[in-house]
């Protein structure tokens, strides 16, 4: 790869960071809950875009990115205030700004129509009205005269800024280039440069790994000095520069990041001060510097490859388990104690590895506001998203695929959940509707819900629809969830009308086939009036997998540890049959379905004797608890996960696919599409038999 493009792939990447927190600190000033340390955040962040914007040379970015700051600039001064309608508009150029930077990105030209239209509307500064003087007469008739007196100025005008850059090696080194800081400071007011070259050697005497020139800028003295600092915030140490107002002392050479000098103001004859150097970094929040963890930048390859080696490794180590147990070493031998070692070994290096794949997904849910903004307002809604969990972390895989599902969840609840402003004022609700996000840990899963305050599924128009597209019989008696669940049929909608946000039938059909392909599930609870909630559960790795090694039909599969609650050998007394396939186990004063898993997937034809197998008290999100029968269990094991769909075909009943210890293939069973297929609401699953 090109150095300039490792580069600007590295400048994208922050740019993605910097955005998401320019978002959230903007959502934090709408809220009310945000600080002058928010707004400087804020600003920083669209500094930070622009300065590198500037480097690579996106005009077009750099010039929008500068209204924005110039707004923001003015906002932290206290020149305007942070009133509802202007962080709206910030919100919108925030929007704006993403565009803009996937634009350079992706070398295509960003929407400057809209662009001019959202600067114009920040670059409306919010000039306070002079005040009215109203001529009255007073109650004898005579009316106010004013004098006016012409007196001397009491302060002389202050003098420019003078900033001397010096630019050291290091700083052309690291790409850095002296002509963006002179087009940057050129931008804040009519500038005077000088070039100062007396160090420039003869031709054949120059160094190219040396600097030789410095440059003299003078600005304008209503410049903002901040403002002036900040062009510099990336050079650190590799750049002398000094920023002085008045008469003073040339700066001495001095690896300092900003030189500050004392201003002097109408000095009555000229006065020499000392410059006292002051780096930028000690004005930062000591205790926040402190908090951060250094971090690195990885590519993702390497990360993947590590992980796949990582996977041959428990895999090889499982073998030699299995040898070693084969060939009748004592436990207590000094092999099988090291081997016992290794395997706690490698469970740590697997565990810290997947720990680096392990993402929050805040990634995620920082997409999210601009969304709700966009349908609110082509709904004509009035939505306020509330996010829960954004620091709940899952494997980097699970997170690239749950934009998706959750794009298409959040327009589901506001498009067809929530109710518009006059209907939910006439509800006694508030005008403004409520979408929550949350994640969290549940269970060794991560479980993702979806919620709204909005009318709930209307059951009985689901029904009526569901029987005129022909999905379900007329005379079909459907439960309340069977009834939420008919949204997930193909070719489902309740919209009336086709617009751009929903009517075409495709979504939650859509989110349910993204959700099952990552080995999680999906579920609906619903109260007419109060609104819905949708529950996705998924799993932490698409990588690894903790499961139960089973026999089914003389095969060995592996049952997910999560989906299993426990595991016993049923009573006689305890099955309850119902017809002459089916059967309930009563446990605990409740009964479950037994499932024999053998003739689910097609491996036989009639389920053998519960009481002569193993049970496997399993729970699914949809089809609740189910008692799957197996012949015997082999114990539990960590897998290294083998995407069955990559190497083969998709498989119904089968999630994927692993490699044991002793080198066979086993299939990971899919308990959702099992039970899903007990009640009658999946295809048949044929020729699921393991090699």
């Amino acid at each position: 790869m090109d150095p300039m493009d490792a580069i600007k792939a590295t400048y994208f990447q922050e740019c993605d960071e910097l955005l998401g927190d320019l978002e959230q600190g903007l959502l934090a000033l709408e809220l009310g809950t945000g600080d002058s340390e928010t707004v400087n955040a804020v600003f920083r962040a669209v500094h930070s875009v622009k300065g590198g914007a500037g480097a690579f040379g996106f005009e077009e970015l750099v010039t929008f990115a500068h209204v924005f700051e110039t707004a923001l600039d003015d906002l932290r001064s206290g020149r305007r205030a942070a009133e509802p309608a202007l962080i709206k508009t910030m919100l919108r150029a925030a929007d704006v700004l993403a565009d803009f930077v996937v634009a350079a990105r992706n070398g295509t030209s960003p929407d400057e129509a809209r662009g001019r239209s959202v600067a114009q509307e920040l670059a409306m500064a919010e000039e306070p009205a002079a005040p009215i003087v109203e001529r009255r007469t007073d109650e004898f008739g005579f009316a106010p005269v004013v004098v006016e007196f012409d007196l001397p100025a009491l302060e002389s005008t202050p003098s420019p800024w003078q900033v001397r850059l010096q630019p050291l090696s290091a700083m052309y080194a690291k790409g850095h280039d002296a002509i963006l800081f002179l087009r940057e400071l050129g931008r804040l007011g009519e500038a005077h440069t000088t070039l100062i070259d007396d160090e420039l050697p003869p031709f054949d005497q120059l160094d190219p790994d040396k600097s030789y020139l410095r440059w003299e800028i003078e600005l304008p003295a209503d410049v903002d000095r901040v403002r002036i600092e900040e062009i510099f915030d990336f050079v650190g140490d590799d750049c002398l520069v000094s920023i002085t107002q008045g008469a003073v002392e040339p700066a001495t050479s001095t690896p300092a990041a900003i030189v500050e000098a004392v201003i002097v103001e109408a000095p009555s004859a000229p006065q020499q001060v000392p410059l006292v150097s002051v780096p930028l970094e000690q004005k930062a929040d000591v205790a926040a510097a402190a908090a951060a963890s250094p971090t690195i930048r990885v590519d993702l390859d390497r990360v993947d490859r590590m992980i796949d080696l990582v996977g041959e490794l428990v895999i090889n180590q499982a073998m030699i388990a299995q040898r070693v147990t084969e060939s009748g070493i004592a436990r207590s031998s000094a092999v099988a104690i090291g081997l016992e070692e290794l395997e706690h070994l490698t469970r740590e290096i697997q565990d810290s590895v997947m720990a680096i794949r392990a993402q929050p997904v805040r990634s995620v849910f920082q997409r999210m506001p601009r969304l709700v903004r966009e349908i609110s307002a082509a709904t004509g809604k009035l939505v306020r998203l509330v996010t829960d969990g954004e620091a709940t972390e899952v494997d980097k895989t699970v997170i690239e695929r749950l934009s998706d599902p959750i794009t298409h969840m959040l327009r589901n609840a506001i498009d067809h959940g929530l109710e518009g402003p006059d209907q939910r004022l006439q509800a006694g609700k508030p005008a403004e509707g409520v979408v929550r996000l949350a994640a969290c840990h549940r269970s060794g899963r991560i479980v993702i819900e979806v919620s709204d305050d909005g009318k709930g599924i209307d059951r009985p128009r689901v029904r009526d629809i569901a029987i005129a597209k022909g999905l379900i019989a007329p005379e079909a008696q459907l439960t309340d969830e069977e009834a939420d669940n008919l949204i997930f049929l193909p070719g489902f909608s309740t919209a009336a009308a086709v617009s751009n946000i929903s009517g075409r039938g495709v979504g939650m059909d859509v989110v349910k086939r993204s959700i099952q392909a990552l080995g999680g599930r999906i579920a609906i609870s619903s109260k007419p009036g109060q609104g819905s909630t949708f529950t996705m559960s998924l799993p932490l790795t698409l990588a690894v997998l903790d499961g139960m090694v089973v026999s089914v039909a003389g095969q060995t599969y592996v049952a997910p540890l999560t989906a299993v609650l426990e595991s016993l050998q049923p009573k006689p007394a305890d099955i309850r049959r119902i017809g002459p396939q089916q059967a309930v186990l009563s446990i605990r004063g409740a009964h479950v379905p037994l499932i024999d898993v053998a003739v689910a997937l097609g491996l036989r034809d009639h389920p053998i004797d519960p009481a002569t197998g193993i049970v496997l008290l399993v729970e699914s999100e949809i089809g609740g608890r189910a008692a799957m029968v197996v012949e015997a269990i082999h114990g539990q094991r960590q897998v290294v996960i083998k995407s069955l769909e990559a190497n083969y075909r998709h498989v119904n009943g089968i999630a994927a696919a692993t490699i044991l210890g002793d080198g066979r293939v086993a299939l990971i069973l899919d308990v959702d599409t099992i039970i899903e297929h007990q009640a009658g609401k999946a295809e048949p699953m044929r020729f699921a038999r393991a090699s």
